[in-house]
């Protein structure tokens, strides 16, 4: 019998829209599984207690949840996210998280792809080469640029990765006037600002609209259609192929498989609860990495004992995150020019820089060293939160009258920025994915059991970064300067679990991301990547998908 789709991919997000894309273009029919359910462009809202305080885009954690396992005074101690609210689920709608993501896209430096050659091994960290070269993924960070419309400007910098093309496809996003004293301080320090790259359109592209700054980026979605989601960049034209099916509400709770190949995929309606299972000849995992392998080793069979894709064992294992931190200051109307500050809280336009002077340095924490990428923003406009940062002073609650000149005062009189620090998160064997046996969700899965610990060379990178960071702000005129920096990761960058290499026994995917026991099973999502580089990870999900694509393409060539 004749399979009705050449391909079935699990998972919506960043990497599944752009599989679908490059396979529905050149003709292949494509099953999209969506656990979530789709909401249209015109439904995005800025309700805050709706995205921020009820999670309409993320499953209940009395349902659906994760053991997150921490190391407290020595010992290994773990809590169900259902106890601690600390979720794990980012973005279960057709899209994923790329629909709540801020946008700020930047391609990894070639050495990233080759750090244990470039800066060496160091103690306690799993540190492999990437199983591709920069130039190999190149074209495809020129293609995903293109397609995903990202806006923004080149500029020369000493750690700026190469380009093919000579500038971005459509021109910066509009700049707060703080962008003038950025710059100033900036090369007052010696430091050069950059024009921070946005997959959000300054322009308007065919039924996509330009940005309207609404400075709601971040968290929610995108109800012009600027932001260069997966649902807008790739799965809206993949539709208009006639090629893709989209399934939403359809959660896979197994892949089955023979010792050789996967033979379907068991398929659960998240509103009725009835199965299905459905077949094809390629089958695309693409769903967030640490899901990617909770489903691998809950597929587990007579063939594969130990889980799908994991006669190495390294399913699941050498997880890794962002690792950085955050920090900021104010400016409050009292100590500035009144023209300067009141051009300052002009609402929604965009900070727009970036600093990449520390992204690789010599002689600055020993030897040459891989560092960081720095983003500065404004704080998020969501006002809830704004609110509820001004109820205490001095440790003290405020209540009524005094409260109310607290929250004027912090809305009319002062501006905060923020920078946010990216840099990588060294794989360890104290960060990895297992099942919990223990306990199941609602499906009947076992639910993902995540220790989660960072090296401590990650803090001390991020440290000195901070520092510098600090300066900036300072030359600025900015008052309350603070750093936080926490071996606690971001749970919306998570990457690694079925590492990408050329030995199948210390890897689960090869070179292609096909998997090295099945070879009609790719994964396409972050979990491929040994090491993540200091930037986010998202452009170059995108750019990996698309070749992972083009893979996927020569092998269904072949089959049919």
């Amino acid at each position: 019998m004749r399979d009705k789709y050449d391909a079935i991919i699990v998972g919506s997000g960043a990497s599944g829209g752009a599989v679908a894309y490059q396979l529905c273009k050149a003709g292949y029919r494509v099953a999209l599984l969506e656990k979530g359910r789709l909401i249209r462009r015109e439904e995005f809202s800025k309700d805050e207690l709706a995205y921020c305080r009820r999670d309409i885009v993320t499953p209940n954690l009395f349902d659906e949840y994760h053991t997150i396992e921490e190391k407290i005074d020595g010992a290994w101690v773990e809590t169900p996210t259902f106890e601690s609210g600390w979720s794990f689920w980012n973005g279960n709608i057709v899209g994923g998280s790329s629909n709540l993501m801020s946008g700020m896209l930047h391609r990894m430096h070639p050495d990233d792809f080759r750090l244990k050659t470039v800066y060496g091994e160091i103690e306690g960290a799993n540190i492999e080469d990437w199983a591709i070269s920069y130039e190999e993924l190149e074209p495809y960070y020129t293609l995903a640029e293109e397609l995903v419309g990202i806006s923004g400007k080149a500029q020369p910098h000493p750690y700026k990765a190469p380009r093919s093309t000579k500038d971005f496809p459509q021109a910066p996003t509009q700049e707060s006037a703080i962008t003038k004293l950025f710059d100033r301080s900036c090369k007052a320090l010696g430091v050069t600002p950059l024009i921070t790259p946005r997959a959000v359109l300054s322009q308007d592209r065919g039924e996509r609209l330009a940005c309207y700054y609404s400075n709601f980026c971040g968290s929610y979605g995108c109800s012009s259609g600027a932001k260069g989601s997966s649902r807008e960049a790739f799965i809206a034209p993949a539709l208009a192929t006639g090629n893709l099916t989209l399934l939403t509400n359809s959660h896979v709770t197994k892949l089955h498989s023979t010792q050789k190949e996967v033979t379907e995929v068991e398929v659960v309606n998240t509103l009725t609860l009835a199965s299905q299972k459905l077949s094809a000849k390629i089958f695309v995992l693409a769903l967030q990495a640490h899901e990617s392998s909770r489903l691998l080793l809950n597929s587990a069979n007579k063939f594969h004992p130990q889980g799908l894709s994991n006669s190495s064992g390294e399913v699941g294992k050498n997880l890794i995150f962002s690792a950085g931190g955050a920090g900021g200051g104010t400016f409050y109307r009292k100590s500035m020019k009144k023209k300067d500050f009141e051009a300052l809280m002009q609402r929604g336009l965009f900070v727009n820089r970036s600093l990449l002077d520390w992204y690789i340095q010599k002689n600055w924490l020993g030897g040459k060293e891989k560092g960081g990428l720095v983003e500065f923003m404004f704080e998020h406009q969501n006002n809830i939160s704004r609110a509820i940062s001004t109820r205490y002073s001095n440790s003290r609650l405020l209540w009524g009258k005094e409260l109310a000149q607290a929250m004027h005062s912090s809305f009319t009189q002062s501006k905060k920025i923020r920078f946010e620090i990216f840099n990588d998160w060294l794989p360890t064997d104290d960060c990895f994915l297992s099942l919990d046996t223990k306990r199941k969700d609602k499906y009947g899965m076992s639910v993902g059991k995540l220790r989660i610990h960072g090296h401590p060379h990650d803090m001390s990178v991020a440290k000195s970064i901070a520092k510098e960071c600090e300066k900036v702000l300072q030359e600025m005129g900015a008052e309350d300067i603070y750093s936080s920096l926490s071996s606690t990761p971001p749970q919306n960058l998570i990457a690694g679990g079925c590492r990408f290499g050329d030995d199948p026994k210390r890897a689960v995917l090869n070179k292609n991301c096909q998997s090295f026991d099945t070879a009609n099973l790719f994964v396409a999502d972050a979990s491929f990547m040994p090491t993540g580089g200091s930037t986010p990870y998202t452009w170059t999900i995108y750019a990996n998908a698309l070749r992972v694509g083009d893979m996927i393409i020569k092998v269904l060539q072949r089959k049919l």
